[in-house]
């Protein structure tokens, strides 16, 4: 059953009285702030209002209380999944990943899906994708341009999804894959304008989003050929990749694996490209950590992955939608009420980072006092695919710095910029590569 939303039509005066404080602003001016200037926004609101503030955006004025104490965050990934629904938080994504996707699910059905999709996401199956993340990866990085200005941001996008169209969808016939590829760039270039179509189903009748609807269809005709071909293969039993691995350990209809394909695809092909053309956005403009990199280290790399995630959060919160009230922040918050995790506010503390605005992968190293650090959130709803995604990044840095110097033509840092549900350098991250001698 679904949770109403608390929001301009069922929040009575009472109520409202005793929420956090939050900006009086326009709904719609709110919302534009929020979906465009969030990493502006939400630091602003957190100064003026303090560690848990009320902000009012679309659909309907809906109601949202954003943490920014780890404390309280803690407390709210810790409640019951009865309690806290995740799904019901994500539902903007729906018209994306659709009804069966992990992200949009809650209670018996999220345990029951996320124990389909552990065994590929854990251990052996992980240590297993990594001789060929790295193939792919010298792949890439040996074809960059020498010493000409290009976008990484683009050719991290390029790699990661083929990483997950070879590791997680398995997907070799090559025709299928060049029919493909701009099709899925396509599904997960969502403009934030397009994904109001899961508050406004109706708006999907309509151009942009009836456009956005057709290469959807598109790309998911070809998604359920390869199922269907995947299930009557000869050499499934043999096979390692994420689909297969999924039709031999669980019962799947074909659109539930559809939706956790898709899921996969923009969970793990968009964030990790955008956090790797982070990461060299800084290390191009730090040529001591740079050359600390250049060695290889695997613990180095992953630092430098993890301080690039803090430095540049992604995904700069994460919601879940109240099923009955209960306490968080020390306010008593009603049913309905979406509660935001605001990862980057947390991220950008100096009472937890010293000089955040630093880029230190050593705060990440050693015997370093653990600072709280939840780029992939928390409690039993914490991504699934946290250890792939430093892997990733761990073998696609390793690639790259062990080949090439990067250097910044215009040594001033790029801003973030809004991308579907992620936070991007807005020019792409525009560097030079030179071979290494």
């Amino acid at each position: 059953m679904t949770t109403p939303l608390l929001d301009t039509r069922t929040l009575d005066r009472e109520t409202a009285r005793a929420l956090p404080p939050g900006p009086r602003l326009p709904m719609m001016v709110q919302t534009v702030m929020f979906a465009r200037h969030r990493a502006w926004y939400l630091p602003a609101v957190r100064r003026r209002y303090g560690d848990v503030a009320t902000i009012r955006i679309v659909p309907r004025g809906r109601v949202c209380v954003v943490l920014s104490d780890p404390v309280h965050i803690r407390e709210l990934f810790a409640q019951p999944i009865t309690t806290a629904h995740t799904g019901e938080g994500n539902v903007v994504l729906r018209p994306i990943m659709g009804d069966n996707s992990l992200l949009l699910l809650d209670e018996d059905a999220h345990l029951r899906m996320r124990k389909q999709l552990m065994p590929a996401f854990h251990g052996h199956a992980l240590r297993g994708y990594r001789e060929l993340i790295a193939r792919l990866a010298v792949a890439e990085v040996e074809s960059w341009p020498a010493n000409q200005p290009f976008r990484v941001h683009d050719r991290m996008r390029a790699l990661t999804l083929e990483i997950i169209l070879q590791v997680v969808f398995g997907m070799t016939d090559g025709d299928r894959l060049d029919r493909l590829r701009p099709l899925l760039d396509r599904v997960v270039s969502v403009d934030p304008v397009i994904m109001l179509g899961g508050f406004y189903p109706r708006l999907l009748k309509y151009p942009p989003w009836r456009h956005y609807v057709g290469a959807q269809r598109e790309a998911d005709a070809t998604l359920y050929d390869e199922i269907a071909a995947r299930r009557v293969s000869p050499d499934l039993a043999g096979r390692t990749d994420v689909l297969s691995r999924l039709l031999q350990n669980g019962e799947w209809s074909d659109v539930e694996l559809r939706d956790q394909l898709v899921t996969l695809l923009l969970a793990g092909h968009e964030t990790t490209a955008t956090s790797l053309a982070w990461a060299f956005h800084d290390l191009a403009r730090m040529p001591d950590v740079m050359r600390k990199a250049q060695d290889g280290d695997d613990e180095y790399l992953e630092a430098v992955t993890k301080e690039s995630l803090r430095r540049h959060p992604v995904i700069y919160q994460v919601s879940r939608r109240l099923a009955e009230a209960t306490s968080v922040g020390g306010y008593e918050l009603p049913r309905g009420t979406t509660v935001m995790a605001g990862i980057g506010l947390v991220h950008s503390d100096p009472a937890h980072y010293p000089e955040p605005d630093e880029f230190r992968p050593e705060r990440f190293l050693g015997d370093n006092p653990a600072a709280p650090w939840i780029p992939f959130g928390g409690g039993v709803r914490r991504c699934l695919g946290a250890g792939f995604s430093l892997l990733e990044s761990t073998e696609i840095l390793r690639a790259t710095l062990t080949r090439h110097d990067l250097r910044a033509p215009n040594p001033t840092p790029e801003p973030p910029k809004p991308r579907n549900v992620t936070l991007t350098p807005a020019h792409g991250c525009t560097l030079t590569a030179s071979r290494r001698s």
